[in-house]
C-alpha cells in the first residue's frame, strides 16, 4: 500500500505541475508559476490519492485518507518546493522553459508530500506504512 500511495502522489503531482507550466507558461512570472505548480501539484495529488485508495479502486480501507494536517503542511512545503524548482531550473539553464519549471515544482512538492505521509503514519520501532489501522 505504501508503494502505491507514493507512486500515485509522485505521478499525479509531476503531471499536474507540468500541465500548469504548459498552460500558464508565459502568462506570469516564473517564480509565481513555480509556486502555483507546486501548490496545485501537491493539493491535487492529495485529492487523487484519497479518491483512488479510499473509494475509487477499493484498494484501501476507509481510514487510509491523507489527514488534513498533512495536506496543510504539504501546501506550505510546496512553496519551498516551487522556489527550489526555480533555482534548479536557473542553474541548469532551464529557466526559460515553463513546462520544466512546473514539472520540477510538482515533482519536488510531491516528494515532500510523500515524505510527510510516510512520516505521519510511521510509529517508532515499526516499518513505515500509510494505513493507520484496519478494522
Amino acid at each position: 500500500m505504501t508503494s502505491a500511495s507514493v507512486l500515485i502522489v509522485l505521478l499525479v503531482g509531476t503531471v499536474v505541475g507540468a500541465l500548469v507550466g504548459l498552460l500558464l507558461g508565459g502568462t506570469m512570472e516564473n517564480w509565481y508559476l513555480a509556486l502555483l505548480a507546486g501548490f496545485l501539484g501537491s493539493t491535487i495529488a492529495v485529492i487523487i490519492r484519497n479518491l483512488v485508495l479510499s473509494r475509487g479502486a477499493g484498494l484501501g480501507p476507509g481510514d487510509s485518507k491523507t489527514p488534513g494536517l498533512v495536506a496543510i503542511y504539504a501546501a506550505v512545503w510546496s512553496l519551498g518546493a516551487g522556489s527550489l524548482a526555480l533555482e534548479i531550473a536557473r542553474r541548469s539553464d532551464l529557466a526559460d522553459t515553463p513546462v520544466w519549471i512546473g514539472t520540477l515544482a510538482g515533482l519536488f512538492a510531491s516528494i515532500l508530500l510523500a515524505m510527510l505521509m510516510v512520516t505521519y503514519h510511521t510509529n517508532p520501532g515499526q516499518p513505515p506504512k500509510l494505513v493507520s489501522k484496519r478494522h
